[in-house]
Parts: C-alpha cells; structure tokens; sequence
C-alpha cells in the first residue's frame, strides 16, 4: 500500500514534470549559446556609444571645474 502511494506521485512526476523540465532547461540552454540577437547587439552598440559621450562630458565639466574651482575635488 505504501509503495502505491509514493509510485504514484513518482509516474506523475516521470510523464509530466520531467519532460517539461527537460525542455525547458535545454531550451534555455540553446538560446544563451546563440549568443546575442541583433537588436541586442544594437542596443549595447547604442549604449556603449551613450556611456563614451558620457565620459567626454564628464571630463569636459571636470576641466572647466578645475579652472573655475581649482580646489574643487578637495571638498567632498
């Protein structure tokens, strides 16, 4: 009687969870080996571009800081 009751959870688990599991994970797996997708590629072109106009500002505003307020960095 007890090995009914523990088998029947056991073959649920083997005919339905199981399969789905395996798809899923070999699914996930296939789609991180593909690498990136191209409007994925796009958008770290995009941010990366964003990130060095970024930098160019920040050293602009630092250089006209230093002129200004030579002793600026000492204030924090």
């Amino acid at each position: 009687m007890v090995q009914e009751i523990i088998m029947v959870p056991f073959i649920i688990f083997m005919l339905i969870v199981a399969p789905m599991w395996l798809i899923l994970h070999y699914r996930s797996k296939r789609q991180v080996s593909q690498g990136l997708s191209e409007e994925e590629y796009f958008q770290l072109s995009e941010l990366a571009d964003t990130a060095d106009k970024m930098a160019e500002r920040i050293k602009t505003l630092e250089a006209i800081l230093d002129v200004e307020s030579p002793n600026w960095r000492d204030k924090t």
